[in-house]
């Protein structure tokens, strides 16, 4: 898991706990839970210069890059956030 902690524009703060989990993607905040809910199937930058990636639960960069477009990131932690695992043919 990686911990994010941010602020929401009205100032209000979360800290949250990204799972790598489709079915519940970040834990510890209802309202950032459903920002990520939000954006789910939605092209996100993963960087300021990009590349695009769809955003999914699975996917902790993607998720991140949601909570960094939308909210003022403050701290991250707890390791290095993974990519979703695509099955090899």
């Amino acid at each position: 898991m990686f911990t994010v902690t941010g602020a929401f524009d009205d100032g209000a703060t979360y800290t949250v706990q990204i799972t790598g989990r489709a079915d519940r993607p970040v834990i510890g905040s209802h309202r950032a839970a459903a920002l990520v809910e939000l954006h789910q199937g939605e092209a996100v930058a993963l960087s300021p210069a990009g590349p695009m990636s769809v955003v999914a639960g699975d996917d902790e960069v993607s998720v991140l890059a949601v909570l960094r477009e939308y909210t003022n990131v403050l701290e991250e932690g707890g390791g290095v956030p993974r990519p979703a695992r695509v099955p090899r043919s």
